[in-house]
């Protein structure tokens, strides 16, 4: 079952609904148990940050999202798998990712919610550029280690 699965890929710079995302993804459906959802808001850094820019290579980073959805569905048992990602310039408080992931019973679509959203922090070609509140420019936002390392979880079984 979990081959048939096509996951859902989208970059876009308009925001997205989580509500309704979950929705179109079990709309109809008595054979999912579980639906585990991840939103990623931009953090306003204390208030230091007005907004964090977010560029990528159209087609190059819908791709790479696209493969690591693809992984994560023969990785486990799914019944589906939305990946949202914005770009462009985000205020602090406003989304900026969902991951849902759908499956018959929750460990599946725990595991791949959280394959997919560790693949996305360390991994994705997104780079981030923060402006700051006093109206100067901050520099572009370097992976964090945490978030790498978290990543390095997952290549044991690849």
């Amino acid at each position: 079952m979990s081959g048939a699965v096509l996951p859902v890929v989208r970059i876009q710079r308009q925001d997205f609904d989580v509500a309704a995302e979950i929705a179109r993804l079990t709309l109809g459906r008595a054979d999912i148990g579980a639906v585990v959802s991840f939103s990623g808001l931009c953090r306003d850094e204390q208030g230091a940050l007005s907004a964090l820019e977010l560029e990528h290579y159209p087609g190059m980073a819908e791709a790479e999202i696209a493969r690591i959805a693809a992984e994560a569905v023969e990785r486990w048992p799914l019944q589906g798998l939305t990946a949202i990602h914005r770009h462009g310039k985000i205020a602090p408080g406003e989304n900026i990712v969902l991951v849902v992931a759908a499956s018959a019973h929750r460990h599946a679509a725990f595991e791949a919610a959280n394959f997919l959203m560790d693949y996305l922090k360390s991994r994705a070609p997104f780079w981030k550029k923060e402006h700051r509140a006093d109206g100067s420019e901050g520099g572009w936002v370097e992976t964090k280690e945490a978030d790498a390392t978290a990543a390095q979880r997952w290549k044991a079984s690849e």
